[in-house]
């Protein structure tokens, strides 16, 4: 596994280095793999991975690069689903704010050990990183099949780099490879700060910025729809679980809501 980052990943446990390396994974069993947490694998009724994927014509040969893995909740699905003969890169999102960074920093050098705990599953991913529009780690031009990116367009707007990033993923597709976004979704009419405090994003702004970065939108789905969520609550999307921003305020509710309403977009380049 190439590692570039800050932070030097944990030596792998020795159960994990005498895990047999896994055989050829479907979608399914990757999903239900025993590596995913039950606190993941509780999400799933909110975030619907296999029909997700399904959505972004995801497969088993295709080299994918997924964007900012946070602690890699769709790692652990694309990792064995990947492993045999498939490539799976990772982009650590390195922001160009100095608070920003601090934020991501505890998250990204778990992420790192993870990864370094269970070769047989990871041992293959790449991890570098995306910084201001650049990919470091691997060479990114015109390489992948499919560039995945989950509920970080609201971050990137507050950083000023969402069309940069953009632009950047655009130049690490081949040629009718796909760009599949899944994001918390905000009313019509929103401002550009209301999305940035609240983490709601209008469709309308994200097909507008990723066609300006040359991509067409081939489709959407309402997979990750979520009728239920009214989408104004104090501490924005963060009210929401998994999150709870406001603590024991209201959480009986914000549960029964559940994850946000999501927009759930695919584009292509030409």
């Amino acid at each position: 596994m190439a590692i570039s980052g800050c932070v030097a990943p944990s030596p792998p446990s020795s159960n994990a280095s005498q895990s047999p390396v896994p055989g050829p994974t479907s979608l399914d069993a990757a999903i239900g793999s025993s590596q995913r947490a039950e606190r993941a694998r509780a999400r799933d009724v909110y975030r619907h991975p296999k029909e997700t994927l399904q959505f972004f014509d995801l497969g088993p040969a295709q080299t994918v690069l997924e964007i900012a893995p946070g602690s890699g909740w769709y790692t652990d699905i694309l990792a064995p689903f990947l492993h045999d003969t498939g490539h799976l890169y990772e982009a650590q999102y390195v922001s160009t704010s100095a608070e920003l960074r601090s934020e991501d920093r505890q998250t990204d050098a778990a992420y790192l050990r993870k990864l370094a705990s269970a070769p047989a599953i990871y041992g293959n991913v790449v991890v570098g990183t995306l910084h201001a529009g650049e990919f470091t780690g691997f060479d990114a031009h015109e390489r992948f099949d499919r560039v995945l990116t989950f509920r970080n367009i609201h971050n990137w707007i507050k950083d000023g780099q969402l069309d940069a990033n953009l632009r950047a993923f655009y130049g690490a597709l081949k040629s009718g490879g796909e760009l599949g976004v899944e994001e918390h979704r905000a009313r019509p009419g929103t401002s550009v700060q209301q999305m940035i405090d609240t983490g709601y994003v209008t469709e309308a702004f994200v097909i507008a910025h990723a066609q300006a970065a040359g991509f067409v939108l081939a489709a959407r789905s309402e997979i990750n729809e979520n009728a239920s969520d009214t989408k104004d609550y104090p501490h924005g999307v963060w009210s929401l679980p998994p999150t709870y921003e406001g603590g024991d305020a209201d959480r009986a509710r914000y549960a029964a809501i559940g994850e946000s309403d999501r927009m759930t977009l695919k584009f292509v380049k030409p």
